[in-house]
């Protein structure tokens, strides 16, 4: 079995959690977060911790109960706690600002960059080189902040560019004559 569907999942306080059939559905202060199992998969409920485990023996359902019990944990998280992926923005001139659900970004370009944040996440620009995306889905969270950092993705010679807050880019040295 795997290792990490042999851990139980501790439902923080505040937390509920509710199976109809193959579809579970988590509820906390932040929303609810619903996903359908997979027909492998058997999740267990006691208390305030639930089991995942795998229907057979087959390699396939092992896998999917490690993966399903890393989902439901982080639909757990999510709806108690909340996710955010902090990035900056380097360069000159390069500036972001969140207006509603739309993200105006400056980033060298001759026209100004507008992104439009899907339903579920928030953007927020604390100055104007930082940008926050909020959410309870983790998923959502890591895509939206990966398309905004799609745009301009931090070049290797000045390191310039869109980057996450704790990402390293390795400054390449420049072609000497």
């Amino acid at each position: 079995m795997s290792r990490i569907a042999k851990e139980p999942i501790n439902l923080p306080q505040g937390v509920e959690f509710s199976q109809s059939g193959m579809t579970v559905t988590v509820k906390g202060s932040k929303g609810s977060l619903s996903m359908d199992l997979n027909s492998e998969v058997e999740v267990s409920q006691e208390g305030a911790v639930l089991t995942v485990k795998p229907r057979s023996r087959s390699r396939f359902a092992t896998a999917i109960s490690g993966t399903t019990r890393a989902l439901i944990a982080n639909m757990a998280h999510g709806v108690a706690e909340g996710f955010e992926k902090k990035l900056e923005l380097r360069g000159v001139g390069y500036r972001a600002q969140a207006q509603g659900s739309k993200l105006n970004l400056t980033l060298g370009f001759s026209h100004p960059v507008v992104y439009e944040v899907p339903e579920g996440v928030s953007v927020e620009t604390p100055s104007q080189t930082e940008v926050v995306v909020k959410g309870t889905d983790k998923q959502k969270v890591g895509q939206v902040a990966a398309e905004i950092r799609r745009y301009r993705p931090p070049e290797p010679y000045k390191g310039k560019g869109v980057r996450y807050v704790d990402e390293r880019v390795v400054i390449k040295e420049a072609k000497k004559k």
